[in-house]
């Protein structure tokens, strides 16, 4: 058991990170996680948790955390009007398929390529929103079906899988085919939900029983950690909201290709740090 002045510093390290993970809920339309698993994954370290699981309770652990503050930014952006509900309609069952799918292949296999993957395009979607903005596009019109469910699919699978509330992903694919970034944040919001209420269940049943989970825990949640974040994090995601909603396009813009770097930073770090 490590020292109580230790536990005490990361303790406020996670109330810190709530706080971070509010804002940027509210503001970019995503669920904090890409703040939350790294921090998670120091705290469990420190607490001598089993390193074969340390990465998956991470992630559930953010995935649960998701659920509310994606549920509270989802609702302060519908009472403006932004969201796309007909494209959250069309993902109903694409998107928590995916996160389910996500779940089950956590696991079972390792997502060192994936990260990789994922931190090489977040680099490349940072420099479009930065540099690009207004001269990339694909089309006009969101593609229609069944490529649209494919899209929803793989949003769930790959958030999932990272723990992320999916807003990386639909804001770049909804910018890429001309919406205004607000209605692209406001609508990620909603695919957060879709994506992390299956995400929690499936990462209970993944983790259900393993002789390597720290004390209270289900599956691969820790709920000790849920209790620190969430209050800070429910407050503060309004307030992100009406950030949002201040800022100018290209502020928005800038802002998120920013914070697209720290993801990709963050899963560089995690396969050659």
């Amino acid at each position: 058991m490590p020292p109580l002045s230790e536990l005490l510093m990361f303790a406020g390290l996670l109330v810190v990170a709530g706080g971070v993970a509010g804002l940027l809920a509210g503001v970019f339309g995503i669920g904090g996680g890409a703040v939350l698993v790294p921090v998670f994954y120091q705290v469990f370290g420190v607490a001598g948790v089993d390193p074969a699981v340390i990465m998956h309770l991470a992630v559930g652990t953010s995935t649960a955390i998701i659920v509310p503050t994606s549920i509270r930014s989802f609702a302060a952006h519908r009472a403006r009007g932004a969201v796309d509900m007909d494209l959250l309609k069309g993902w109903i069952i694409a998107v928590p398929l995916g996160a389910v799918l996500a779940a089950v292949v956590a696991s079972h296999a390792s997502s060192e390529m994936l990260r990789l993957i994922f931190a090489v395009t977040g680099l490349l979607l940072a420099a479009r929103m930065a540099f690009l903005s207004g001269r990339l596009h694909l089309g006009t019109e969101l593609p229609g079906e069944p490529a649209r469910f494919a899209v929803g699919t793989v949003f769930g699978l790959i958030s999932g899988l990272m723990g992320i509330g999916g807003g990386v992903l639909n804001n770049t694919f909804m910018t890429l085919y001309g919406r205004p970034i607000h209605q692209a944040v406001a609508t990620s919001a909603g695919v957060g939900v879709l994506i992390s209420i299956p995400g929690l269940f499936g990462y209970i049943w993944a983790g259900w029983g393993d002789k390597g989970l720290p004390p209270a825990s289900t599956g691969f949640v820790n709920w000790i950690a849920v209790a620190l974040i969430i209050p800070i994090a429910m407050v503060v995601t309004p307030h992100g909201a009406r950030l949002a909603h201040a800022m100018s396009k290209r502020q928005l813009e800038v802002g998120f290709s920013l914070f697209l770097v720290f993801v990709s930073a963050r899963f560089f770090y995690s396969l050659y740090g």
